[in-house]
């Protein structure tokens, strides 16, 4: 999506977590019991690249898929989960990268306005063909034979995964309300996890109905002096086999490994 102006407002140091306010949009119902409300537990960090303006994430087969945006800038790339450390990175030249994941044996990139989806072999990342699409691309995910597109309003579309031709699309809502500018998206569960643009906040959304069942407080990860330079939260990717997921922001310098809890 575009670069954003917006930058963090006072923090808690250190890893503290801030399990305070969850960010509602209008006609929202605090604690409403059809919206689970939820927090981040750390469990541990890993170093990012500070330069990478984070646009997808995904965990695949030991390797930890990432994309990057912003024109000249833009990348795929594969980094080590244990360490962080970039292991191959392709760029896209005169191309603004949005969000990746992963399909079998190809990894699809979105872009943000050029109104392209870039299909790449996933073993070394080279570029196989492009697809047309129509509006903007913003995030991305496989969800069992289908992918999950969004394009920064309240609407997900589904589309093949070997076409990219569209199948559908779900309306996301909030107690009966539109939830706009969904932006990174991580399939797992049976559920749609989403980064809501210029926002601490993390949404599980039901797919089939496109009901957010669950919101999740991310405020409160980077110390004071992380937030330098950093941009917006932006980057999940679930820890297969595990109730874990993996989260971080554009230049920001750290990935964080978390669970998703119950606020207390």
């Amino acid at each position: 999506m575009r670069p954003a102006t917006w930058r963090y407002g006072a923090a808690a140091a250190g890893l503290a977590v801030v399990v305070g306010a969850v960010w509602l949009t209008e006609g929202d119902t605090p604690g409403s019991p059809a919206v689970q409300q939820l927090r981040v537990e750390v469990l541990g960090t890993l170093p990012h690249d500070t330069s990478a303006w984070t646009q997808g994430l995904e965990l695949r087969d030991g390797v930890l898929y990432e994309g990057t945006g912003l024109t000249g800038q833009s990348s795929v790339r594969e980094l080590d989960p244990a360490t962080g450390a970039v292991r191959r990175q392709v760029p896209l030249p005169g191309l603004f990268g949005e969000g990746v994941t992963v399909s079998g044996d190809r990894l699809w990139q979105l872009t943000w306005q050029e109104g392209v989806a870039i299909e790449r072999d996933r073993s070394d990342l080279r570029e196989l063909r492009r697809v047309s699409y129509p509006g903007e691309g913003w995030g991305l995910c496989m969800d069992g034979s289908r992918l999950v597109m969004s394009d920064g309003s309240s609407t997900l579309t589904l589309r093949d995964p070997a076409t990219f031709a569209e199948l559908g699309k779900v309306e996301v809502s909030r107690d009966g309300l539109p939830v706009r500018e969904i932006n990174e998206l991580e399939c797992a569960g049976g559920a749609v996890w989403a980064n809501l643009w210029k926002r601490d906040e993390i949404v599980r959304i039901d797919p089939a109905s496109g009901a957010v069942t669950a919101t999740v407080d991310a405020s409160g990860l980077l110390s004071q002096a992380d937030r330098t330079a950093t941009d917006v939260l932006n980057g999940i990717a679930a820890v297969p086999g595990t109730d874990e997921f993996l989260i971080t922001g554009k230049l920001w310098p750290k990935i964080f490994r978390v669970r998703f809890v119950p606020v207390r």
